[in-house]
């Protein structure tokens, strides 16, 4: 009971990314507002991950590379997906993003030599199908699809380089990580501004506020959830649950906060390409039991 309330209030936290993006109603340019995000979240998970682990939060004095690229590549995520949601409905921005698993399974084929089954290539014609029909050309959101569909991919690079270094995002090495992307973001401030922090954004509440809400809620909450979590509960059941869960959660709170209405042809698009999804997180964890291909965010098993 404990480990599914707590996958309830992660899955919560994951979907109100874009809900917090919007209700800062631009007054914190989005770069800025990543770099906020990722800041609060650093001092969150310097707090909390020693608890959890039971350990010093110590530098990673040999794990300083790794540390240095998955931070890079958390800031190239975190980056590209709020941008996305600044550009289109959350419904597309997490359908869209939802290809990830397809591209880490691609990049894994290249990098990783993983070969791929018949029904792997059968799950790939689903998909393909579910994106035709989902039309991300189409309408005046194609940029933002577009962009949404760039971050799957780097997503899937970046799990593509933990399951290469055999990495587990369950250690006190992620705050580090986190400190690293937040570093990288930090000229923002100088180049887009620190924007109106204290000024009235949505529903009355000043944008810092909200900021705040996206690192603390939306982002260190979900990390520090994940790793949580993964002490009880294997890896690759998390990530059967959150690649149909998450979107549709996220897809509702859009619907119901912000009257955000997808497409007809977003929606049974994006239900064939979650359902492909599925199917190929599936596949791969039925046959590498270790592996995890679609956790949230960057949380991945050890390879």
């Amino acid at each position: 009971m404990r480990t599914l309330f707590l996958l309830a209030l992660i899955t919560v936290s994951e979907a109100t990314i874009g809900i917090f993006v919007k209700l800062t109603g631009g007054l914190i340019p989005i770069h800025t507002l990543n770099f906020y995000a990722l800041l609060t979240a650093t001092g969150f998970l310097m707090l909390t991950m020693p608890v959890l682990n039971r350990a010093p939060l110590r530098p990673p004095w040999g794990n300083m590379t790794d540390t240095l690229i998955v931070g890079a590549l958390i800031a190239a995520q975190i980056s590209v997906f709020n941008v996305a949601m600044t550009l289109v409905p959350i419904a597309n921005a997490v359908i869209f993003w939802s290809v990830a698993p397809f591209f880490t399974f691609i990049f894994s084929a290249i990098f990783l030599k993983e070969k791929a089954t018949l029904g792997n290539v059968l799950t790939f014609g689903i998909a393909i199908f579910g994106i035709v029909l989902a039309k991300p050309l189409s309408g005046g959101h194609m940029l933002g699809n577009l962009v949404a569909l760039a971050d799957g991919a780097v997503y899937a690079a970046m799990v593509t380089y933990m399951r290469h270094e055999g990495k587990s995002e369950t250690g006190n090495d992620i705050a580090w990580s986190m400190l690293v992307a937040a570093l990288i973001l930090a000229p923002s401030v100088l180049i887009f501004g620190p924007g109106q922090v204290f000024s009235t954004a949505e529903a009355g509440v000043p944008a810092g506020i909200w900021a705040l809400a996206l690192g603390l809620v939306s982002t260190g909450f979900a990390y520090f959830g994940i790793s949580l979590v993964l002490k009880t509960l294997n890896a690759n059941v998390y990530s059967l649950i959150d690649i149909i869960v998450s979107p549709v959660v996220a897809t509702l709170l859009g619907f119901l906060i912000l009257a955000e209405t997808p497409a007809s042809s977003t929606v049974y698009g994006g239900a064939l390409l979650l359902f492909a999804g599925f199917l190929l997180t599936w596949q791969t964890t039925r046959d590498k039991p270790n592996v995890a291909v679609h956790p949230c965010q960057c949380r991945v098993a050890s390879a």
